[in-house]
């Protein structure tokens, strides 16, 4: 098992590395000044309107500081907005402007083909082969983490 598993960590890096490059040159070539964690961040949102900034940094397994920045960076490109909470105004709830749900609507069509271009060749039961397994391997990974933190 060792050898078999020897290159997986390069090979996913490799692949995640390309995938962000061809998303980075898609919204280049739309003319937007956008970074896939800027997108991920918009996705969320006209999915799930009024996620506080806690449910987006879980939905983009990043850490609450990094998508403070995001929204931060899509706040001063006019793209979301915060507003307070209905029953807690200390709270925040992020929402899109017109302008974000407008370039959504644009972009969505060229991040399906970029992404039916990245599963050509491979069947639905390899995509869900693929979650369940990059899943278990999170999962181990994080299992682990909770293992090693010590105890204050």
């Amino acid at each position: 098992m060792e050898h078999a598993n020897k290159n997986v960590g390069a090979l996913l890096d490799r692949t995640l590395r390309l995938i962000k490059q061809r998303y980075i040159l898609t919204f280049r070539e739309a003319q937007v000044d956008l970074t896939p964690e800027q997108w991920v961040i918009i996705d969320q949102l006209v999915e799930h309107e009024g996620l506080s900034q806690t449910e987006l940094a879980n939905g983009s397994f990043k850490n609450a500081p990094t998508v403070s920045r995001i929204i931060d960076l899509l706040q001063k490109k006019g793209l979301l907005e915060r507003r307070p909470a209905p029953n807690d105004g200390r709270q925040r709830q992020i929402y899109l402007t017109a302008a974000g749900r407008a370039l959504h609507a644009e972009l969505q069509p060229r991040v399906l083909q970029l992404r039916e271009m990245g599963w050509q060749q491979l069947s639905e039961e390899d995509f869900i082969t693929l979650q369940r397994i990059l899943n278990q391997v999170f999962t181990n990974f994080s299992e682990r983490e909770q293992e090693q933190r010590p105890e204050w």
